[in-house]
């Protein structure tokens, strides 16, 4: 179902009967990437709402949690150093910008970073090496290494784009003025799926649209809407 005060390009979806959206499938403004094994239903409204043509369809580290495994922005991909070598072939193949292997100890690496063409934060842990990694692969100059309100797994908690950002209802007024000065956009507070805070999990979003859990309510999408596609 749309959902459309000023012709506002917002859907509701599940997935495999799970709101929980945003763990399968990571995009951008140039291309999707989502299982293979995904309802088509699913994957045409998401394509149709984000405007994005190219979609690539794989696992990663035979996983069907893409979103959970795969971080980027426009210029570049941040994937996990257990991705397999047909996965990352199948990517290499459609997507022409810069690919990075994040080889942390931790895997999910859309869980990692939180970034958009600006900038990003990151996980506390990751080390000098994977901070240059991920300047030279996202092509940014400002990568943070922070929590989010106490919650070290950022790309759980925070969605930006290249208009605006959402982060846990926890995240301190300091912490929003920090996250705003790195993305260099207007970050503000929000939940999706009645109430979860953890922001990632229920929303797929780029410059041109998002696509939130059937779960979120009316008030939560106002403000997905206000922050993110005004």
């Amino acid at each position: 179902m749309g959902i459309d005060s000023k012709s506002v390009n917002i859907e509701k979806l599940s997935i495999w009967g799970n709101p929980n959206i945003g763990i399968y499938v990571y995009a951008n403004n140039r291309i999707i990437i989502a299982p293979p094994s995904i309802e088509k239903k699913a994957i045409d409204i998401i394509a149709d709402t984000l405007r994005v043509e190219n979609i690539i369809y794989t696992t990663i580290s035979g996983m069907n949690i893409v979103g959970v495994l795969v971080a980027g922005n426009d210029k570049g991909l941040l994937l996990p150093r257990t991705i397999r070598s047909d996965e990352y072939n199948v990517i290499k193949k459609e997507f022409d910008g810069n690919i990075g292997i994040l080889k942390s100890i931790y895997n999910a690496v859309g869980n990692m970073v939180a970034c958009n063409n600006h900038g990003a934060v990151t996980h506390i842990e990751l080390d000098d090496e994977h901070i240059r990694l991920i300047k030279e692969v996202l092509e940014i100059d400002t990568v943070a290494r922070k929590s989010v309100a106490k919650i070290p797994t950022v790309g759980s908690v925070v969605v930006v784009n290249n208009k605006g950002g959402l982060t846990h209802p926890e995240t301190t007024d300091e912490e929003l003025e920090e996250l705003s000065n790195i993305f260099r956009v207007p970050v503000d507070v929000g939940t999706v799926n009645f109430g979860v805070g953890f922001i990632r999990s229920g929303l797929i979003a780029n410059d041109h649209g998002a696509v939130v859990g059937t779960e979120t309510t009316g008030p939560e999408i106002m403000r997905i809407a206000q922050m993110l596609l005004k």
